[in-house]
């Protein structure tokens, strides 16, 4: 007699999903000069029904918690770790802007890497493309 395979956590997590009627969740990626843009896509988004998670602090801004620059490096490290579980969470990501730096292309890679789709304000800027 054949037992039934476990789920992995990704399939839990779909199933979860499923379950709980969840619309579709977004996550924005870009650099976070695009902040402003990345409001308005969070917003285009929201309209048609999405959840949208986004990076929470702009590193590019000063802001007294980040003045101290070994602070500020870890907080970072965190905040990468953090947008990771975002990617994981995602069933897909929008990529903002017409720049794609080394942290973005990362991202990129990583959500592709787990089979996530991925769409882009600017299609040109691509990695893959």
């Amino acid at each position: 007699m054949a037992y039934p395979r476990p789920l992995t956590p990704e399939e839990k997590l779909a199933d979860a999903k499923k379950q709980l009627s969840l619309p579709r969740i977004v996550v924005i990626c870009g650099s976070t000069r695009f902040m402003t843009e990345m409001t308005e896509a969070d917003q285009r988004e929201t309209e048609v029904g999405n959840i949208v998670v986004k990076p929470g602090c702009d590193m590019k801004s000063p802001h007294a918690l980040r003045s101290d620059p070994a602070e500020a490096e870890a907080l970072k490290v965190r905040l990468d770790e953090l947008h990771r579980a975002k990617i994981r969470l995602a069933d897909e990501v929008l990529v903002v802007g017409d720049y794609i730096g080394d942290s973005t292309r990362a991202e990129i890679a990583y959500a592709r890497s787990l089979g996530r789709p991925v769409r882009f304000t600017h299609p040109e800027v691509d990695p893959d493309a």
